[in-house]
């Protein structure tokens, strides 16, 4: 471990030092800085790694605005900057700032290509700790990478802001409108207004607001600009009046077509209510046995029910209930989507909505009714011939589910929102050298 000169004992820490300034040049080279000097500290049971950088002596300042060369005018106070973490180390930056004099800005810091602004952590820490965060929780990101919630907080709010920033919105030609529940409450405060783009080629999440109300839908539009409503082909969303108000207000030109997974939800939550009424009304009879364990059974698709299940699902239906009947409404429904012409798919419409409003089932009639006002935005589904899958809405819906799991809730709104662009926004990142995951 030892080399001789002069008969002087010497360690190998000027190798050492060379072979990491050597890597950290190769995957994190500042221009008009270099590295001049690394130390491994120690206190305690604490130890950590210093990077000391100095600026290139032949390179002068550069302002921090228009980034063009200025003289020197002073020098700040050394700062520190928490960088990356060398092979688990707790690293940092430290650098006295220069303030060089710019003929346009005045005199102000230099710009320092590893800092933004005041921020105590650098830049490429906050790129390792935002992609580590898509992966694990803010808290455990904190946690294995020995820093503060707070810290990876910032860095994901930093890299989101600086995506939307710099995101360009070109070839969106489908888009899906929902709302998600957010909050404690039922009312309209407790709900995010979410606008995906769901083309074959790119699903990500658009824009998000809070409440679900027309002010909200009217803001998201206006996010997007009038260039990118002109652009779209096709716009799916769900039966909530002020969204297709709205709609039909900024993109009347577009192809509207309403979520068959809405539609469908609408009609198994119509069969849940027949069969709780139905429960409560047969309560200490002997026909209440056949309604026994059957919610899920009813609520799945027929098709994919087997075995004793499918056994007892039959027996209902031959009971007369009207449960049953319910229920043969709802499957005869699913031939509905397997046409492929207008016309035929209108006509199934106006024979299955004449048969619910003859059942004297009133859940299975309010829901014919529902489908006879929107007729025409329902048939579009065939008009759109497959170009659009509205699936890809409810996919997304529940990536947001697992966002918010993965946190166990978000306090804030603003946190919240952050989350959702950082991980399904596909927001553009700045160029780095090297990716840390």
């Amino acid at each position: 471990m030892w080399l001789f000169e002069n008969n002087k004992p010497r360690t190998r820490r000027p190798a050492i030092q060379l072979k990491v300034k050597t890597l950290l040049n190769r995957i994190q080279h500042f221009v008009g800085f270099v590295f001049r000097e690394i130390r491994l500290c120690e206190a305690g049971a604490s130890l950590w790694i210093d990077i000391h950088i100095e600026a290139h002596a032949a390179m002068p300042g550069r302002c921090a605005q228009c980034r063009k060369a200025a003289p020197s005018y002073d020098r700040l106070p050394q700062r520190i900057w928490d960088f990356v973490p060398l092979w688990g180390i707790p690293t940092r930056l430290l650098y006295p700032p220069r303030r060089v004099d710019c003929p346009i800005h005045g005199i102000g810091v230099e710009f320092l290509p590893w800092s933004a602004g005041k921020r105590p952590v650098s830049i490429p820490m906050m790129l390792f700790l935002a992609q580590w965060a898509r992966r694990l929780s803010w808290r455990e990101t904190a946690r294995v990478f020995h820093t503060s919630w707070e810290a990876v907080y910032r860095s994901v709010d930093w890299l989101v802001q600086w995506g939307l920033a710099h995101r360009v919105l070109v070839g969106v030609e489908a888009i899906g409108i929902d709302e998600i529940h957010w909050g404690r409450g039922k009312g309209a405060a407790s709900f995010l207004t979410l606008i995906y783009q769901i083309d074959t080629h790119c699903r990500r999440l658009l824009w998000l607001g809070p409440r679900r109300t027309q002010a909200t839908l009217r803001q998201g539009f206006a996010t997007l600009g009038p260039e990118v409503i002109r652009g779209l082909r096709f716009v799916c969303s769900d039966m909530w009046k002020p969204y297709l108000a709205v709609i039909a207000a900024k993109a009347g030109h577009a192809l509207h077509i309403l979520d068959r997974f809405h539609i469908t939800s609408h009609l198994n939550e119509a069969l849940d209510q027949v069969r709780r009424t139905e429960c409560r009304q047969l309560k200490g009879r002997p026909r209440a046995v056949r309604l026994k364990r059957m919610r899920w059974k009813l609520l799945r698709r027929g098709s994919r029910v087997r075995g004793r299940a499918k056994t007892k699902l039959y027996g209902l239906l031959q009971s007369k209930l009207a449960t049953g009947r319910a229920w043969m409404l709802k499957e005869s429904f699913y031939a509905f989507w397997n046409y492929r012409s207008v016309t035929w798919a209108a006509a199934f419409l106006s024979v299955w909505t004449e048969r619910a409003l003859r059942s004297r089932i009133e859940p299975m009639r309010k829901v014919a009714r529902m489908l006879r006002a929107h007729e025409e935005l329902i048939l579009n589904w065939f008009r759109a011939k497959g170009e659009v899958s509205t699936g890809a809405t409810e996919g997304l819906n529940n990536k947001i589910r697992v966002v918010t799991r993965r946190s166990y809730g978000f306090r804030t709104y603003h946190a919240m929102e952050t989350a959702l662009y950082h991980n399904l926004g596909q927001l553009p990142e700045p160029e780095l050298t090297h990716r840390f995951c």
